[in-house]
């Protein structure tokens, strides 16, 4: 069965990302536990998607989040802005000042070097995002009214809490895998690397070593084949293939089902890497950009 989008012109926005956007801070080439410096910018798995879409592509994005109304929170809305994403759907919270009640996510996230890995420290317990529910978004008017030709939104997500799960399937129709096989029925374009397959969805990929380090393209094309006899609402699956060499240097490729067939990118060996962290987010940006466009 063929993906059916609607044309740009009956609608006001190209793509909309639901998801919470943590602030990021990178000490660079060091270490969280003992750099005295940060770099700071957004991040998010959903929101970077809108973003790729929109700097890269430019297509018309927004995002559907929410932030505490103080210093953090504006800070990331200024981030959100300078990235060309639409802003009018982020929901304020109230600041009590210390954020018992509710607060903005931080990702501390270190780059990696040579041998040492990539490393993320979220810090998102109690986020403002976590405590969306449904009912906070007008997806009537959001995909009715104004009307939206793609929405995306992922896993991480829908597992902040109970509520973010309701939001998510609220969304999407008008506790881990449970959630997120309930979510993928309704789903019809899923992007995800070997782990969102296993650990979020339960299959399992035939030959695949415990650290899921090094899996044959067969295999996965495989598993996939069981994900979309699982789930006959998938028009499209696709992931990212990497083998780590070094934190700079990848093996990377990408396959994608479609229609009944699958589909190979062009594979480059030891790609060099300024920082991985969201390469998948922006291979699914370019994945959108691919059915949005041709």
């Amino acid at each position: 069965m063929s993906l059916i989008i609607k044309p740009a012109k009956n609608c006001a926005f190209d793509q909309v990302s639901l998801g919470e956007i943590m602030l990021r801070l990178d000490p660079g080439e060091g270490r969280v536990r003992t750099t005295r410096e940060f770099k700071v910018w957004e991040g998010g798995g959903e929101y970077n998607v809108a973003r790729g879409l929109r700097k890269c592509f430019g297509l018309r994005t927004s995002v559907c989040t929410a932030f505490v109304d103080n210093e953090v929170g504006r800070l990331l809305e200024d981030f959100v802005m300078q990235g060309g994403v639409n802003t009018d759907y982020i929901k304020w919270r109230e600041d009590d000042g210390i954020g018992r009640t509710v607060r903005n996510g931080l990702n501390f996230t270190e780059r990696g070097f040579g041998i040492r890995g990539a490393v993320g420290v979220p810090d998102r317990g109690n986020t403002a995002a976590s405590q969306l529910k449904p009912g906070d978004f007008d997806w009537e008017h959001l995909f009715g009214t104004l009307g939206v030709r793609w929405l995306h939104t992922g896993g991480i997500f829908a597992a902040l809490s109970e509520s973010t799960a309701q939001v998510t399937i609220e969304a999407v129709i008008k506790k881990a895998q449970e959630v997120n096989r309930e979510i993928a029925q309704y789903v019809d374009v899923m992007i995800g690397n070997e782990e969102d397959f296993t650990a979020s969805l339960g299959f399992e990929v035939k030959g695949a070593d415990h650290s899921l380090s090094h899996i044959e393209t067969q295999a996965f094309k495989d598993m996939i084949g069981e994900a979309v006899k699982q789930f006959p609402n998938f028009k499209v699956a696709a992931t990212t293939l990497r083998r780590v060499i070094t934190a700079t240097k990848n093996d990377w490729s990408a396959i994608c089902w479609h229609d009944g067939k699958f589909y190979d990118s062009i594979s480059f060996p030891g790609l060099e890497i300024l920082d991985r962290v969201g390469g998948g987010d922006s291979f699914a940006s370019g994945l959108v950009f691919g059915f949005l466009e041709y």
